[in-house]
């Protein structure tokens, strides 16, 4: 029988056995994955000389987390330490709790000698810590990205009321020695429409106190629950129809490529005339330099923002010197309270972790033995990037409900299990349009909590069990299409992938095989099949000073006047909107999609 890897065990001690009996060791990975990742871990234990962890806090935190870590370990409480201070340290502790901002590198964990089992994060963000060098030293990174909800709430409707009133304005005028009440003649809330543009945690949370004020309140999100908002009596309604009717908009949406410079010229042409705009989310959110230009028109009158794309701004910063804006320094969780619910969330994690048990804000895959992640770390690359390929296929701002997952492969279902696979696929479809951390402990969840159904089936082939999966294939229901040649017969989303040496490539777009490594910059033509036609294509990306990696057309119609080819192409770089506009004229070609993966 295969060697059963205790998960808890090999976790606390970092040491995974990698011998086998009976099945070949590609096959045992399998089994063994199968029934370890149903085994919940034991309670990882303490330096074998003494009987309680240590922790140690690099960045400030509440009193309320310091006693409760203090209650159950021994606490090295030591801030504003110097990277060779930390790896000095670091060697004899169970846990680390930093800020946002103290890298924890590969040195750090290298430093740890294997000891270190669990990294906090007090913060949402991840971007400081090396998950790689995380996962390669099995120890658990955990987050707490929850804990200032409220307090962010809160500080959005602050800022609404003092821009609908001009409280800033008017404060500033009043010590300045004026006294102008025309001059600062405000407007009122109550009755005004107000687009909620993100409809998750926070933004509910103004929904609802909005509500409260007398507000009419439409939402835009395409992920979020219609049963959710009409409990509280709002409307969901699309990003064009918020933007267009609302008297104020408040952007609650996370940063992702699909969300960047959401507020832009074009968008604001398209606002009320005399909208104000509200911003405690992020400053990528918003072309700032748009939103100055709508602010000197009049079709924004008014603009309260909390993040900027540079922080701290340079002193020359138009936005924040405009007179009609109000600007505060990123102060949306910064209340006692909010550090505090911080500081216990992060311990709660971190307690949870040293019992053995798995937080719900894990943020990285430390706990598959090295073996098993060896053989799959390919496919699972190829279920990422299927996902991240198929969910930028859809058109517009809409959302989507319904992914069918299938996988062939020629082995038994008991020797694959799927789970980690189906965590690729939505960490694909969910992390470009949400700062949501997915990975194989929260990947159902997240998808469950947007409402997201994800449906597998097994295709079974003959042959040698070797390999994991023959191909992925990804299917979106009910959803348009940006690339029309994406879609099957059955009018749904459908890409498919396989592995080739032990890369992931596009195998098939729609009902047309296609053939490209499935990473960076990619672009696709649905073209009439004719001479030179990718000698055009070619001479207008080396205009552009655009190389290209690889290139492949495969004819899709045979024996016709107007045969089809689809020419598959990986970019080393990105073209511009104009070069993708010459592409784009090229009289034989029918359709093109550039997506970045």
């Amino acid at each position: 029988m295969a060697y059963i890897i205790n998960l808890g065990k090999a976790l606390a001690t970092g040491s995974f056995p990698s011998s086998r009996r009976a099945l070949s060791p590609n096959v045992a990975a399998s089994v063994s994955l199968h029934r370890a990742l149903r085994s919940p871990p034991v309670a990882l234990r303490a330096a074998p000389d003494d009987d309680r962890f240590t922790v140690l806090v690099a960045d400030q935190l509440g009193d309320a987390g310091l006693g409760m870590l203090r209650d159950f370990a021994e606490v090295d409480y030591a801030v504003d330490l110097a990277p060779e201070e930390l790896c000095a340290r670091i060697g004899g502790c169970d846990a680390l709790i930093v800020g946002s901002e103290m890298k924890v590198s590969r040195d750090v964990f290298s430093c740890s000698r294997g000891r270190l089992k669990v990294v906090g994060i007090a913060g949402g963000g991840i971007d400081n810590v090396n998950l790689a060098a995380a996962n390669e030293n099995r120890c658990l990174v955990v987050n707490a990205p929850s804990a200032s909800a409220t307090a962010v709430a809160e500080h959005a409707i602050a800022l609404l009321t003092a821009m609908a009133r001009n409280i800033a304005q008017a404060a500033v005028s009043v010590k300045s020695g004026n006294w102008q009440r025309k001059k600062y003649v405000g407007m009122s809330l109550s009755g005004k429409t107000l687009a909620v543009m993100g409809f998750v945690e926070v933004g509910f949370d103004v929904a609802r106190r909005a509500k409260g004020l007398g507000m009419h309140v439409i939402a835009y999100d395409p992920y979020a629950s219609g049963h959710l908002a009409r409990a509280i009596g709002v409307e969901l309604v699309t990003f064009d129809k918020a933007i267009a009717n609302a008297d104020f908009i408040s952007l609650h949406m996370h940063l992702t490529p699909a969300t960047q410079k959401m507020l832009n010229d074009e968008t604001f042409a398209k606002m009320k005339k005399g909208v104000q705009i509200l911003n405690v989310a992020h400053g990528g959110l918003i072309d700032e330099d748009a939103l100055v230009r709508a602010l000197d028109s009049g079709i924004v009158s008014r603009a309260a923002v909390d993040v900027l794309m540079d922080e701290p701004p340079p002193k020359e910063n138009k936005l924040v010197q405009h007179e009609k804006v109000i600007v505060t320094p990123n102060l949306g969780d910064s209340t006692f309270e909010a550090q505090e619910e911080l500081a216990i969330e992060i311990a709660e994690a971190v307690i949870k972790a040293l019992k053995g048990e798995l937080p719900s804000t894990v943020v990285n895959e430390p706990m598959v033995a090295a073996e098993v992640l060896a053989e799959l770390k390919p496919f699972l690359d190829l279920a990422n990037n299927l996902g991240r390929f198929a969910v930028k296929l859809i058109a517009g701002r809409g959302g989507f409900k319904a992914v069918k997952v299938t996988y062939a492969s020629a082995r038994e279902p008991d020797q694959l299990d799927t789970k980690l696979l189906r965590a690729g696929v939505i960490k694909g479809l969910i992390e470009p349009i949400s700062s949501v951390i997915v990975n194989w402990v929260n990947g159902d969840s997240v998808a469950k909590q947007r409402g997201l159904r994800i449906s597998e089936e097994r295709v079974t082939l003959t042959g040698s069990p070797e390999y994991p999966v023959e191909f992925i294939q990804i299917q979106i229901a009910n959803v348009e299409s940006r690339f029309d040649s994406a879609l099957s017969m059955s009018g749904d989303i459908e890409v498919e992938g396989r592995v080739k040496d032990g890369l992931p490539f596009l195998t098939k777009v729609g009902n047309f095989e296609v053939d490209v490594r499935l990473e960076g910059c990619i672009l696709l033509c649905r073209a009439i099949d004719q001479p030179g036609l990718i000698g055009k294509i070619g001479s207008i990306l080396g205009e552009a000073n655009v190389n290209i990696g690889f290139m492949k057309a495969t004819r899709t119609t045979m024996n016709s006047e107007n045969s089809e080819s689809m020419i598959s192409i990986k970019l080393d770089d990105q073209p511009t909107k104009e070069t993708l506009k010459k592409i784009g004229e090229i009289a034989a070609i029918r359709e093109f999609v550039f997506l970045i993966v």
